[in-house]
């Protein structure tokens, strides 16, 4: 096949991601439930599983391996550049008001995971097809850890915000409860991806540089960039120059975490975080958000539905570990997180609704287990079963949510 005909029969796997995203889209807010959602949903659907099963010959001659590499890369590019806009709404000033609550909440909410994680590890070590040949249970129990620890901050903070929540106690609590939540599962997967790669010196590289890096970042990076954010605020605008020295640094930024051993994401998050709030975030929020939220996370998404085989999950023994790892893990999230905010004076309903918003995994999810199955961490019976939990916990947050607090939210007063 020629290189015109392999840009046609990609342009036209765009086209056919793109309808099916919106389609699933538009159905997922039909039925009260974040666009985000339905895009995921469509993502597994042109898999194997649902479009490659009814019409195997024809999803096969759409989607050829040939241009899998180029699917990957948008995958990843949107990837990066949505932690990248993930750090940028980052609110560490909200962070910093609260973390004494959110610290218990966000403890509880990983505490419990783990240990949950750790037991069903002496079991699902002894299952073929779930985690590599070789890995320790050391590996395998943080990894599954992280896995059900991690919050959909994302999607948390679009709830909250939409609902008017941003400034009561619960929006707060859930709000850095789940920051803390996914930098410490971020931080967890770097470990295991570190010392998965081989040898204590990798181990210590990617801690190492890592750890200066976030440092630097957090530390330093903001104050440089802070002229370059008084000029696009006195001038009013993100011009050309600047927004491509951004993305230079984000180029930078993300391949410097791949080159420490720790994965090119981190990168993105860590620059969003740097950049100086106020106009030039603003701006540059807007110009990428429809290109990523848009074009590039379809793409993900769908590359991930191309590796989610839900066929497998079939047989008897993979269809029960799907279901128990489940129900452990709504359990173990939920009730650690309601329980730490009980405990921390919140009253029932704004307990029970922490945990409701807490459990949710969503793309943060399918994020880590694509990076272990890209590294070998992981197979693909694992993959599929945590592609399950991450669309059923995402799917369960909203309509929870509604049932344990909507009756006792404040109706909004107009303005």
């Amino acid at each position: 096949m020629s290189l015109w005909q392999l840009i046609l029969l990609f342009v036209a796997q765009l086209a056919l991601i793109l309808m099916a995203a919106q389609l699933f889209g538009r159905l997922a807010r039909f039925v009260g439930q974040p666009k985000v959602v339905g895009e995921m949903i469509a993502g597994v659907a042109l898999g194997p599983s649902l479009f490659g099963w009814f019409l195997p010959a024809f999803q096969q001659s759409i989607f050829i391996p040939e241009t899998r590499s180029w699917l990957y890369f948008g995958a990843q590019l949107g990837v990066g550049l949505y932690m990248f806009l993930v750090g940028l709404e980052f609110n560490t000033r909200l962070f910093k008001q609260h973390a004494r609550s959110a610290i218990s909440v966000s403890l509880a909410g990983m505490l419990v995971p783990f240990i949950v994680a750790a037991l069903l590890c002496l079991w699902l070590l002894e299952q073929p097809g779930l985690f590599a040949p070789g890995i320790s249970y050391f590996n395998a129990a943080l990894f599954l850890g992280a896995a059900i620890a991690i919050t959909a901050f994302p999607m948390l903070a679009r709830i909250i915000y939409e609902r008017g929540l941003a400034n009561t106690p619960l929006g707060t609590m859930a709000l850095a409860a789940g920051a803390i939540d996914d930098a410490a599962a971020w931080l967890i997967l770097a470990l295991v991806l570190a010392s998965f790669g081989g040898g204590i010196s990798v181990l210590l590289t990617a801690l190492v540089g890592g750890g200066l890096y976030a440092l630097l970042m957090l530390t330093k990076v903001r104050g440089w960039l802070q002229p370059l954010a008084d000029r696009v605020a006195q001038q009013q605008q993100l011009q050309w120059p600047p927004f491509v020295f951004i993305m230079l640094l984000f180029v930078l930024s993300a391949w410097s975490m791949d080159w420490v051993g720790l994965h090119a994401v981190f990168g993105g998050f860590l620059l969003g975080i740097a950049i100086p709030r106020g106009l030039m975030a603003e701006l540059l929020r807007k110009r990428l958000e429809r290109l990523t939220i848009l074009l590039l996370l379809p793409m993900f998404f769908t590359y991930s539905g191309l590796n989610t085989r839900l066929d497998v999950l079939g047989s008897g023994n993979l269809l029960l570990i799907t279901l128990i790892i489940l129900v452990c893990s709504i359990l173990a999230k939920f009730a650690a997180c309601w329980a730490a905010a009980r405990w921390n004076g919140a009253d029932n309903p704004t307990a029970l609704a922490v945990g409701a918003l807490m459990n949710a995994r969503g793309l943060m999810e399918l994020i880590i287990i694509n990076i272990a199955l890209n590294y070998g961490i992981i197979q693909q019976g694992l993959f599929s079963i945590m592609v399950v939990m991450a669309i059923v916990t995402t799917l369960m947050a909203s309509p929870l949510f509604q049932w344990v607090y909507g009756r006792h939210q404040p109706k909004k007063t107009a303005t």
